[in-house]
C-alpha cells in the first residue's frame, strides 16, 4: 500500500480528510419514531423457522470451490460432504451472537456517518446497472463520466445519506481496473460513506486499501469505513467469488451485506413461507461466517426478493407477495438482533412513467414500514435493475427526503400542539393569519421541489412541462453548480498514487 506524506497522516488523524465545504444540509439518516409494521404474526414466524432448521440440517447449503470455508465450517461443527454443508440446530444462532446489532458506517466527512441497525434506516442508491438513461440522451451503457455525474448528484440529494457503490457499471473502462475509479470517484465528488467492489477479492483488497490511505490502518481496522454487498447465489449455493470477498471485508472488520437475491418462482418457491424460509437460511449461514472469520465485525442480514411473471419468466416488482416477503424478513432479523437490509424504488417499467411511480411506491413503502435499516436501490432504479436513470434518481431522492418528516412522527410539545392558535383565533376563522402559522409556515409542511403546484394556466404557460421533464432539467443545474468537497492534498496523491501503481500492476482484462 502506498503511504502517504508525513504531513498528510498527521491531518488524517484528525480530520480523515474531512471536506470544510459543507454537504447539503440534512439528516445522516433518519431515526424512526414509530415501531415498524407487522405483517407476519409471530406464530407464522415460529413456523418458518421450524422449516429453516430442517432445511440446513437436512438439505444444507453449497460452499463451492473454497476448500478454506469447508474447513472453516467443519472446524465449528458442520457436516461436510464434499461442498454440501449442513448444519446442527443452534451452530450459527451460537456464532451470531457476536455480531454487533448496530454499527456505525464511517463516512470521510464524520458529519455524514450513519449508524445502521435498531430503529435507523438508511438509503442508498441504485447499484449495479449496466445501463444509465436520460431524457435526452436515452438508454445507453454507462460510462466513468456517468458514474461521476450520480455520485455528484446523490451529494447534492438530501434524501439520499450514502454515496453507494456501483451506481451504474462504467463500461469504457476494463473490468480488472474500473473499481479503482469508481472508489475515487466516491471520495472524490462525495464525503458521504462507501460502498466497496466485491467481483473478486482482489478488487475488495483494493477498496480497503484505499480507504485505509484516507482513515489510517488502525482507524480502519477499528471501525467500519466500507459496506459489501454479498449475494447468494440462491437457491442454497455461495460461489467462490461471493465467498472470496466476505473473507477479506470480514476479516479487515468492514460490513458485509449477506443477501439472498431471489426472483421467487425461479430461485425459491413460490409461496412467501417457503422463500422466507430459503431467505433465512441462506442469510444466518452468511453472516454466521462473518463471525467465525472475524468475532464482532458488521455484518447486516439482508435480502432482495421480488416475483416472477409466472407467464412469460419476467421478474415482477412492487407486487403484495414482495411485500410481505420483505416484511417477513425484517421481522426474523430482528429476532437473529441483526440489521437489515431490503428494499429500494424497484421497478420493472423502462422508463420513469406511472408504472415506476407505482411500483417504487409500493416498493419504497413497505421498505420504510417494516424498519429497514440499509435500503439500497433507494433510487435511481428502473429496467428491473438494469438501468440508472437520471430522472428516476432525483425522483425517487426527493420522496426519500419526505421520509425524514415521517420519521419525525407527531410533535405533541407545545409548539406541536398549537393550543396558542385555538387561543388567538377562536370559532369560524381561518388560521393563515395566526401568530403560531407565521412562525411555523417555513418549515409547517414538506414540499415537493419537482412537483407543480400552480394553477393550471401558470403551468400551460410554462410549456406544460411533466415532471421527468422538470427532473431532467434540474439534474442538469444540479451538475452545473455542484462543487467538490475538499480533500486533503497529501490524500488525494497518495489514492492516485496507488490507483496508478494497481492499475500499472495488471494488463487491461475486458471481461470478469
Amino acid at each position: 500500500m502506498t503511504e502517504a506524506p508525513a504531513s498528510g497522516r498527521r491531518r488524517r488523524r484528525e480530520t480523515r480528510g474531512t471536506a470544510t465545504h459543507a454537504a447539503p444540509p440534512a439528516p445522516a439518516y433518519l431515526t424512526r419514531q414509530m415501531p415498524p409494521l407487522r405483517m407476519v404474526s409471530d406464530a407464522q414466524l415460529d413456523a418458518i423457522t421450524d422449516q429453516t432448521r430442517r432445511l440446513l440440517d437436512e438439505v444444507g447449503i453449497d460452499f463451492r470451490e473454497d476448500e478454506e470455508v469447508l474447513e472453516i465450517w467443519r472446524t465449528a461443527g458442520a457436516r461436510v460432504d464434499g461442498e454440501r454443508v449442513r448444519f446442527p440446530d443452534g451452530l450459527l444462532q451460537e456464532a451470531l451472537k457476536t455480531a454487533p446489532a448496530t454499527f456505525t458506517h464511517h463516512a470521510r466527512n464524520p458529519a455524514r456517518s450513519t449508524v445502521i441497525g435498531g430503529n435507523n434506516t438508511v438509503f442508498a442508491p441504485v447499484y449495479g446497472p449496466p445501463f444509465v438513461q436520460d431524457l435526452e440522451g436515452g438508454r445507453r451503457y454507462g460510462t466513468i463520466a456517468d458514474f461521476q455525474n450520480f455520485v455528484k448528484l446523490i451529494y447534492q440529494s438530501p434524501g439520499l445519506h450514502s454515496s453507494g457503490g456501483t451506481v451504474c457499471e462504467p463500461v469504457d473502462i476494463p473490468v480488472n481496473k474500473r473499481h479503482l475509479d469508481m472508489i475515487y470517484a466516491h471520495l472524490r465528488h462525495s464525503d458521504k460513506n462507501v460502498m466497496g467492489s466485491v467481483t473478486a477479492p482482489e478488487r475488495a483488497e483494493d477498496s480497503v486499501a484505499m480507504m485505509r490511505i484516507v482513515f489510517g490502518e488502525e482507524f480502519v481496522d477499528n471501525n467500519c469505513v466500507l459496506v459489501s454487498l454479498i449475494n447468494a447465489n440462491s437457491p442454497l449455493v455461495f460461489d467462490d467469488t461471493m465467498l472470496g470477498a466476505l473473507k477479506v471485508y470480514a476479516r479487515a472488520n468492514q460490513a458485509c451485506i449477506v443477501s439472498p437475491f431471489i426472483l421467487a418462482g425461479a430461485m425459491s418457491p413460490v409461496t412467501p413461507a417457503a422463500t422466507l424460509s430459503q431467505v433465512l437460511a441462506e442469510g444466518m449461514a452468511g453472516c454466521a461466517l462473518t463471525q467465525l472469520l472475524r468475532p464482532g465485525a458488521p455484518v447486516i442480514f439482508g435480502t432482495f426478493v421480488a416475483t416472477l411473471s409466472m407467464q412469460s419468466g419476467a421478474p415482477v416488482m412492487g407486487m403484495p407477495e414482495s411485500s410481505l416477503m420483505l416484511n417477513g424478513a425484517a421481522e426474523l432479523a430482528r429476532r437473529l438482533n441483526l440489521p437489515f437490509r431490503s428494499g429500494g424504488s424497484l421497478c420493472t417499467s423502462k422508463i420513469p412513467d406511472a408504472q415506476a411511480a407505482y411500483e417504487s411506491a409500493n416498493t419504497i413503502t413497505s421498505t420504510y414500514h417494516s424498519g429497514v435499516n440499509f435500503a439500497l436501490h433507494a433510487a435511481g432504479w428502473l429496467e428491473g435493475g438494469l438501468v440508472s436513470g437520471y430522472e428516476k434518481l432525483l425522483m425517487d431522492a426527493e420522496q426519500l427526503h419526505a421520509m425524514s418528516v415521517l420519521a419525525k412522527g407527531v410533535a405533541v410539545d407545545e409548539n406541536g400542539l398549537g393550543y396558542k392558535a385555538f387561543e388567538e383565533m377562536g370559532v369560524g376563522k381561518h388560521f393563515l393569519g395566526a401568530e403560531h402559522t407565521q412562525e411555523n409556515y417555513k418549515t409547517a409542511f414538506f414540499s415537493a421541489q419537482l412537483s407543480d403546484y400552480r394553477p393550471f394556466e401558470h403551468w400551460s404557460e410554462d410549456g406544460s412541462k411533466d415532471i421527468v421533464q422538470r427532473a431532467h432539467v434540474k439534474w442538469q443545474q444540479m451538475l452545473e453548480q455542484h462543487v467538490d468537497p475538499e480533500i486533503d492534498p497529501a490524500l488525494d496523491a497518495a489514492l492516485l498514487e496507488f490507483i496508478a501503481a494497481r492499475k500499472d500492476s495488471m494488463p487491461d482484462r475486458w471481461t470478469s
